[in-house]
């Protein structure tokens, strides 16, 4: 896994072009509930943040990649979840996650928008929610308030410890 945690900010570094697309995508995975397992998106962000920092690729452009790849991954989920309901839960890895599903539930019941808002800073829960969401039926409008508003803090907390970090030990 730290691998490719290398080879993936390495890669970055030598196509500083596909940077922002790759932070899109590598964002989309982490909040896809489907993806999220398998990707390990949260160490190559970090990383990405401190190499924006020293190879001066633009902050906001890999921010606005990073914040419209997570608002995309979880309107996904929670499409799929409103659509496909029940059959949603049938699929891995929720099926074998019955207690993941329960505590996002009650999660979700008892935080509503928050828990959208809130779920995102989550690891376990940061995939799971959307699909609660969409379970449940939450209002569209509620739901995209709740998932925009999270997608911007998250992108800007998963990218500015790296990116200030380096900056500091670059001055």
């Amino acid at each position: 896994m730290d691998d490719l945690v290398r080879s993936t900010i390495a890669f970055v570094q030598d196509h500083q072009a596909w940077g922002v697309p790759i932070v899109f995508v590598l964002a989309f995975c982490e909040s896809f509930a489907f993806v999220s397992l398998l990707v390990p998106a949260t160490g190559i962000l970090l990383g990405v943040g401190g190499l924006i920092a020293a190879a001066e690729l633009g902050f906001w452009p890999m921010w606005s990649a990073a914040a419209l790849g997570a608002i995309v991954g979880d309107w996904l989920a929670y499409w799929l979840a409103f659509r496909f309901k029940d059959r949603v839960l049938q699929t891995w890895p929720l099926a074998g996650r019955p207690h993941l599903v329960a505590r996002s539930v009650a999660f979700f019941k008892k935080w509503g928008m928050l828990a959208v808002f809130v779920g995102r800073f989550f690891g376990p829960l940061r995939a799971v929610v959307p699909l609660i969401a969409g379970l449940n039926a939450m209002p569209w409008l509620n739901f995209q308030i709740a998932n925009v508003a999270s997608a911007a803090l998250w992108a800007a907390g998963i990218l500015l410890p790296g990116f200030i970090g380096v900056r500091w030990l670059m001055e």
